[in-house]
């Protein structure tokens, strides 16, 4: 098939990709306006390959949608392109909007354009994928799941922005019968993840040796997922889903924020201990909580694995031991993102 995928030169469009292209015989369109968190060498693995093309473009620009569409003519749109850092939407939401929003609906009206051209074989085939996330669903509390039937309840302007994008995508599937898929996926992380986030940033700071920044008491608990397990998950909805349905992604790995950077801190203590003996812990520090924060989030992912085959391989051991020996491997990589004051704190919604 092929493949267009907005957002291609993100941390999860860009797995998806490097996936499709190593795992399929998929073609591949990378549409991404390369913001600060977009990058090229995301896809340098896979950049001279003949199933693969790149076009710069931004989604809000309906001409320009239109024009990668018809020259690339998709079999199924995944639509990743995002603001996606919740301490950006708090100190700016207008970004959130525009992107999120506007630009899904963008999307929406240049693919039900392009789908409606197609003949009918194509049309029955066509699929629009929208990814978006399980903060739409609000906070848990100690206990339960959130399920694709869990009412939306967002509380930070990025997950607001994310909600009304996956409330655009089902009412195109509902008022105009475009074939559309969304999947709703926990807190990921892996290779290529941009460092503002909170795994990425704690590696990079804990080997610059500086203050390790947990908000509140570090008690906020997410569900991890590797990001090559969702890159799988995606493949497997896009081609095997049932449209117009919902399905959510988790890893199943429950921990608290606190819990993530201690073991971070331990492989770090084992693969590139500190010159002066002490452990990495030494360096955690407790700041202001951000406004808003969710308490737990935890995904039910019955209904991928049940009706779909998927389930992930990694667990949060082996991703997370994965994912530190990567940063470890590729400081070239993000040593020029950190350089260039792309970490500092954000959120702080004074």
């Amino acid at each position: 098939m092929r493949i267009f995928v907005t957002g291609g030169a993100g941390f999860i469009g860009s797995a998806l990709i490097r996936h499709l292209i190593a795992n399929t015989g998929h073609e591949v369109l990378n549409y991404d306006k390369l913001t600060y968190a977009g990058s090229l060498s995301t896809v340098t693995d896979v950049a001279t390959d003949p199933r693969y093309k790149f076009v710069r473009g931004d989604i809000c620009d309906g001409d320009a949608v239109a024009r990668a569409m018809q020259e690339f003519a998709p079999d199924v749109v995944t639509h990743l392109a995002a603001e996606s850092h919740v301490d950006r939407s708090i100190d700016g939401p207008d970004a959130f909007i525009q992107t999120n929003v506007v630009g899904t609906f963008v999307m929406l009206t240049e693919a039900r354009r392009y789908w409606q051209g197609l003949d009918a074989a194509r049309r029955a085939a066509f699929r629009f994928h929208h990814i978006s996330t399980d903060e739409v669903y609000g906070s848990l509390g100690e206990s339960g799941l959130f399920t694709e039937e869990t009412p939306y309840d967002p509380r930070s302007p990025y997950s607001a922005s994310k909600a009304s994008s996956d409330h655009l995508v089902s009412a195109w599937g509902h008022t105009f019968g475009l074939p559309v898929l969304i999947t709703n996926c926990s807190n990921n992380y892996g290779p290529f993840h941009f460092p503002e986030k909170l795994i990425p940033l704690m590696i990079v700071k804990a080997l610059a040796g500086e203050m390790l920044p947990v908000y509140g008491k570090g008690d906020q608990i997410r569900d991890w997922l590797f990001v090559e397990d969702h890159a799988r998950a995606l493949q497997t909805v896009f081609e095997h889903g049932k449209t117009g349905r919902t399905y959510n992604i988790g890893g199943h790995n429950e921990k608290q924020n606190v819990e993530v950077v201690q073991t971070i801190c331990a492989i770090l203590d084992r693969l590139r201990p500190r010159s002066d003996g002490k452990r990495y812990e030494e360096q955690i520090g407790y700041v202001a909580d951000r406004p808003g924060h969710d308490k737990r989030y935890a995904i039910d992912a019955s209904r991928i694995r049940d009706e779909l085959g998927w389930s992930p391989a990694e667990t949060f051991e082996s991703g997370i031991e994965k994912t530190v020996r990567w940063y470890l491997d590729n400081e070239h990589w993000w040593r020029s993102i950190v350089e260039a004051g792309a970490v500092d704190r954000r959120g702080l919604a004074a």
